[in-house]
Formats: structure tokens, sequence, C-alpha cells
């Protein structure tokens, strides 16, 4: 059995990382486990830079925290185009023979609300509670999920990111 280290106590988060080997690898075991990472950037990053960063650095606290053989590091984020605010999230993947992976959630404009409370400082999980009278819905389904009818949830968003992030891993003869 192989181990995986999630840089995340999100239960979503864990969630999407077991779904995500569990399918990239249906021949192989895996006991996959959340910790808490540094992510090294605000609570809430507001670039693209700044959340492939988050993710970076979750990845690499864990490996260097945690024996394992593969660690996971996954952030979300948002970066403001032509006034709107635009929702994501970036996965990172390091194996224990030196092999990474990244690869980014597709994206989605946050309603005008949304974005107010995020630019005045609130997490976007905060802001959608309050809009969408939820309460932990960053630990449900999600933004994604919210404005989706729960179409997409937050899990099978990251999942299939996650399973992005691992094609160095199922195509190691061209990385």
């Amino acid at each position: 059995m192989k181990k995986v280290i999630v840089g995340s106590t999100n239960p979503v988060k864990i969630n999407s990382a077991k779904l995500a080997f569990a399918t990239a690898f249906p021949d192989e075991e895996f006991d996959v486990e959340g910790v808490s990472a540094v992510s090294g950037v605000r609570d809430q990053p507001m670039s693209n830079d700044e959340t492939l960063l988050g993710a970076r650095n979750r990845a690499q606290y864990v490996k260097e925290h945690y024996p394992a053989d593969f660690w996971v590091g996954i952030e979300g984020g948002i970066e403001d185009h032509d006034d709107d605010l635009e929702a994501f999230a970036w996965m990172v993947v390091i194996g224990a023979d030196g092999t990474k992976g990244k690869a980014r959630t597709s994206s989605f404009v946050l309603p005008h609300e949304v974005g107010l409370l995020v630019r005045s400082g609130f997490e976007l999980g905060h802001a959608d509670d309050k809009v969408f009278n939820q309460i932990h819905s960053k630990q449900k389904n999600g933004a994604v999920g919210l404005l989706t009818n729960d179409l997409i949830d937050r899990t099978e968003y990251y999942k299939q990111a996650i399973i992005l992030a691992l094609v160095p891993f199922l195509k190691p003869e061209y990385y």
C-alpha cells in the first residue's frame, strides 16, 4: 500500500485525492491522510501565481515533514479579470522519486455580491457562507457546487485536476 499525504485537513481535499489516486491507479491501494500544512500565502490567494505558490508550498511542507510515496498540495485562489473575480485551484503532486506534477482546475466567475465580500477581505468560503446562508460550505460542495446546483461539486472539481497533476506519473516516459 502506498502512502499519500495531503497538505490539508479539509475533508473535501482529502477525499478528492483519495478518489483521484484510486481512479488514476486502479490496481494499487493508497492510504491517504490529510495533515495541516503551511501555505506561505494569504488565507485567500488573490492571483494565479500566489495560488500556485501556495499549492507548491503545501506539497513541499508535507514532503519535508511526513514520510510517504506522494505528497499533495491543493490551494484555491481568486484572480481579477476585467472586474470579475474568477475562482480556481492549483494541485501539486510530488513523488518519492522526485517526479512533480501540477494542474489547475477550470475557472468560473463569482457572483458580484461574493466578489465584493472577497475584495473586502473575506475568504471565499466565508463569503459563500454569508451570501448563500451556508455553514462551512468550503468543507462540503464549495462555491462551485453552490453555483452549479451541485452539478459539479468541489470534490469532483478537485479530483479531475489532481488526476491531471498525476499525468507525469501516469506517463513517465514523456516526463
